[in-house]
């Protein structure tokens, strides 16, 4: 989901009075780019996995979008067991996430993360709005995708990842009681447990 690669720091300016064009042309050599984050990599300890230049910028949310879990049409399964999150564009409908700031170092590792080489996800530019006023930001969204629901892991990852960042308390509402494909065995989750330990 995204394709910029840009930094938007409030210490160097305020997007109030700037326009989004000249921010990103001022930031496109800051050696960061902001991405936004809605699925399992709400959760810092996920998403520094592979990401560990990862740094929280805000919470945020998009306009126009659905929250939604699914496979691409040529996954028959996952690491995560079931299906993973995706944004599907949907008129007057919101997603909120986590808008991290990330050294340019970890964006191959991020598009890895995504499947962008493998066609799973595409990047695509967002425009994020946050307490602080729009933020340009990368996302991925799912190519060729098929609803199918998510692990009990997969879905605790992204409700921890809500609280974590206090994301609204009825949108986390919404994410508990998501139904599951009630896969009991292994996952990704084992890794984050073992680095929250």
């Amino acid at each position: 989901m995204k394709v910029l690669r840009v930094c938007f720091r409030s210490a160097c300016f305020s997007t109030h009075h700037v326009s989004l064009s000249t921010a990103l042309v001022n930031m496109s050599s800051s050696g960061c780019f902001m991405y936004f984050a809605y699925g399992s990599n709400l959760l810092k300890e996920r998403l520094q996995l592979k990401n560990p230049s990862a740094v929280f910028h805000s919470v945020g949310r998009i306009q126009d979008y659905r929250l939604d879990f699914g496979l691409g049409a040529d996954c028959t399964n996952s690491s995560w067991h079931g299906g993973v999150a995706s944004i599907q564009e949907s008129e007057g409908d919101e997603v909120w996430g986590v808008v991290w700031r990330i050294g340019d170092q970890n964006l191959p590792s991020l598009d890895r993360q995504e499947g962008v080489h493998e066609g799973v996800y595409s990047p695509l530019e967002v425009k994020v709005e946050t307490k602080d006023g729009p933020l340009l930001c990368r996302t991925y969204k799912m190519n060729n995708f098929r609803s199918c629901p998510p692990s009990p892991q997969y879905k605790k990852v992204v409700c921890l990842g809500a609280q974590q960042n206090g994301l609204p308390q009825n949108y986390t509402q919404k994410l508990l009681s998501l139904e599951t494909n009630n896969y009991s065995g292994t996952s990704i989750l084992d890794q984050i447990t073992d680095i929250q330990k």
